[in-house]
């Protein structure tokens, strides 16, 4: 530890106590379940900590719900949990009014389902648009969907600190874009794009819209609704604290249900389920995203999690995640700037989501070692480390912490 960065961050450590005495959210902190050996968890933004309760919410599923009820809980509970449950992210998260959300799947086959369906909506449409930066899944699936269909591939190289702006889409935009797929808030480096802005764009040359929220969905409010956004995808093992593997959503507004038609027509998207007709029938409303038996085990744990968004609210989850990512800008700015390292997200907290990405070439073996000591941030290819701050799990001096162990290990690699 150098010594002039000592009264840094001795600084940096009482602001941080004192915004935890003050912060209205701060009860909630206890709600999430300990995990011994880890002084600081800042992987919110790709793994969301489980909550205290979920031994006790699995129990009483295997021992009642399952155990007890056996197949009679499907009528009972668990034929409309897809849709229920959509209708809780939608409202708590999303800016959705009821029946246009629903968990099922994975990110990467409802992202799928949904970019076949917009690019088969119009035959005169054969263009897609996407940017170079976006998630892998997403740019692998559009691939694949451009090679099924014949579709264009439109590519989009937007800055790589500030993400996609309107210019970028304008400039790609023509009456042969069937669909815009971007991500609302970049994985590398957090910028937030403007939802509303872009959206209208896109609208504006006639083409549908469809965001990928894995990254925004429980930490960032939208208004998909008054927007006009036309389709959306989001996980729930982020913010929404559903855990490893836990099922996607996706939105689909109104006004495209029974119009868009999904390639996978498993039963549980018919329009009646026990028929076991001839022939498929889609079903006209959300349920229509559905394929096979949805996973119900695997819904269990994101409800607690959605309850306490509800109790919080999703306007307060985002001001404390501004507040925590602004520290986090704050001490990178007095621990690890001297140190060589680059802030690789934007300053301002209203462009960016609930991460913070920091860049030097020796991070990756920065992070093995932080690992080692209980300190858990998210490596990035090349040379990133993103901060990723659950605002319902994370304390402000866990933050703060983080940093400084970030620096200690930089300072301890480079000697």
């Amino acid at each position: 530890m150098t010594h002039s960065s000592r009264p840094a961050a001795d600084t940096l450590l009482e602001l941080a106590a004192a915004l935890d005495a003050s912060d209205p959210l701060g009860a909630h902190l206890d709600a999430f379940a300990p995990a011994p050996g880890v002084t600081a968890y800042l992987d919110g933004n790709s793994l969301g900590r489980p909550l205290r309760d979920i031994p006790e919410r699995l129990a009483a599923f295997a021992r009642d719900d399952w155990g007890t009820r056996l197949i009679r809980s499907w009528d009972e509970q668990w034929m409309a949990l897809p849709m229920e449950l959509g209708d809780r992210i939608g409202a708590l998260t999303l800016g959705a009014a009821p029946g246009q959300t629903v968990v099922a799947d994975s990110t990467s086959v409802l992202i799928y389902k949904l970019m076949r369906a917009a690019l088969a909506h119009d035959s005169s449409r054969t263009e897609l648009v996407i940017e170079t930066g976006n998630f892998p899944t997403d740019r692998f699936l559009a691939e694949g969907v451009a090679a099924e269909t014949g579709a264009t591939i439109r590519w989009i190289e937007p800055d790589p600190v500030h993400g996609v702006q309107v210019s970028d889409v304008e400039a790609v935009l023509s009456d042969r874009t069937a669909l815009v797929s971007l991500s609302h808030v970049d994985y590398r480096s957090g910028a937030l794009a403007d939802m509303p802005a872009i959206t209208t764009a896109a609208h504006g040359a006639g083409a549908l819209m469809m965001w990928d929220l894995c990254h925004s969905a429980g930490v960032v409010p939208m208004q998909l609704d008054e927007w006009g956004v036309d389709l959306a995808v989001g996980c729930t093992y982020k913010y929404l604290n559903g855990g490893p593997g836990s099922p996607a959503f996706a939105y689909l507004r109104h006004s495209l249900q029974g119009v868009l038609r999904q390639p996978i027509q498993g039963w549980w998207s018919a329009a009646d389920i026990f028929a076991m007709g001839p022939e498929y029938v889609p079903a006209g409303d959300i349920r229509q995203l559905l394929s096979g038996t949805p996973p119900v085990t695997s819904m269990l744990a994101m409800q607690g999690m959605l309850d306490l968004i509800e109790q919080a609210s999703i306007d307060a989850v985002r001001a404390k995640s501004e507040s925590l990512t602004d520290l986090a800008v704050r001490a990178h700015d007095e621990l690890l700037a001297p140190l060589g390292v680059r802030l690789l997200s934007p300053r301002d907290a209203a462009l960016r989501g609930g991460h913070v990405t920091i860049g030097h070439p020796d991070f990756r073996a920065v992070t093995q070692r932080l690992w080692a000591d209980g300190i858990i941030p998210d490596f990035r290819f090349p040379d990133g480390i993103r901060l990723g701050l659950s605002p319902l799990s994370t304390s402000f001096v866990e933050t703060v912490t983080g940093v400084i162990a970030v620096r200690d290990a930089l300072e301890s690699h480079e000697r």
